[in-house]
């Protein structure tokens, strides 16, 4: 650890606010406690849980740092006691509860991946975040299969361009919603098989129309509000609904006769305050079933655009837009 600094820039949070309050700032370089690697950043990518943490909304576990950042991908530059499987020099990508916006990160041991084979450091950044999200809510809590259908709100967020991706690759007929002409044309270039412009179609009527009337077998739904009732209605017998956020509200009236007619499941899961015990199974599941698609092309994350650590504010600026298609990171 001797060529390790003890000083490094990060982002701080200087008050809740717009993304103006995101300031570089002079802070310790963190020391890598039991069973954890300390990396050397190389790319951290942006996610919206990082904005609503800059607002004030979305506080840090209680015990983690205060600097946002939910991914990254880097070099081991040290180890902490007990760690048995990386060796400093490794590439790794990595899924962190914070601290992602800086020089230097201490991950958890069994939440860093080997980098994939083929992959940059900017592209190995942009897929902690969304693929333990999508693996864990689309396969493991909607229990996706080969030959049914999954509908996917966002379809051109850094969220729905894997879920589009591996849902294809697993063999699903994929439906996506989208905001624009272009967003739409970017989720049919990634394998959906229909898109649905939610400004302009209904997309109940649309998913009802391309399936028999019988409707999609899992919903991946990050709007909530006004979209529950719609889900329940876009449903297949037997459908799962899989909620990973609520972009327009966590409240609802919804007719939940339909839940009994259909035998529908609702579930949803939030990332960030699940045990290091529970990412690090999700983190095996990926490696064992998904990096080897990656390793041979199969998909790859979609990265919408760039920005150097210090211009993190227009990083959020941009993302705040809703005009990315795909993810954006920021590089060291």
């Amino acid at each position: 650890m001797s060529t390790v600094p003890a000083r490094m820039t990060a982002i701080a949070i200087s008050a809740p606010g717009a993304p103006d309050v995101l300031k570089p700032e002079e802070r310790p370089v963190p020391q890598p406690a039991q069973g954890e690697i300390l990396v050397k950043v190389a790319a951290a990518g942006v996610n919206r849980p990082d904005v609503l943490q800059r607002q004030g909304n979305y506080p840090p576990p209680k015990g983690t740092t205060d600097i946002p950042g939910l991914e990254l991908a880097g070099e081991v530059v040290g180890l902490g006691p007990g760690v048995t499987r990386w060796k400093v020099g490794d590439k790794v990508t990595a899924l962190v509860a914070g601290g992602g916006y800086a020089e230097y990160c201490a991950v958890p041991e069994p939440q860093a991946l080997p980098v994939p084979t083929g992959l940059s450091m900017i592209e190995a950044a942009a897929m902690p975040e969304t693929f333990f999200t999508v693996w864990h809510n689309v396969f493991e809590r909607g229990a996706l299969k080969s030959g049914e259908t999954i509908l996917v709100h966002g379809g051109s967020s850094g969220i729905g361009t894997v879920a589009i991706m591996l849902s294809k690759a697993f063999g699903a007929r994929v439906f996506a919603t989208a905001g624009s002409a272009e967003k739409c044309a970017a989720c049919e270039k990634l394998g959906a098989d229909l898109a649905i412009n939610y400004k302009t179609e209904d997309f109940v009527a649309k998913v009802k129309a391309a399936t028999d009337e019988r409707g999609a077998d899992v919903i991946l739904d990050m709007v909530g509000g006004e979209y529950i009732n719609r889900n329940y209605d876009a449903a297949a017998v037997e459908g799962r609904i899989v909620q990973i956020a609520f972009l327009e509200s966590p409240k609802a009236t919804v007719d939940f006769r339909r839940m009994l007619g259909k035998r529908l499941t609702h579930t949803g899961s939030g990332l960030r305050p699940r045990s290091i015990a529970d990412k690090g199974k999700m983190a095996r599941a990926l490696e064992e079933k998904v990096w080897p698609l990656l390793a041979a092309g199969r998909c790859k994350p979609v990265i919408d655009s760039t920005f150097p650590l210090r211009e993190a504010a227009q990083a959020h600026a941009r993302m705040e837009t809703s005009q990315h298609i795909g993810k954006i990171v920021l590089t060291l």
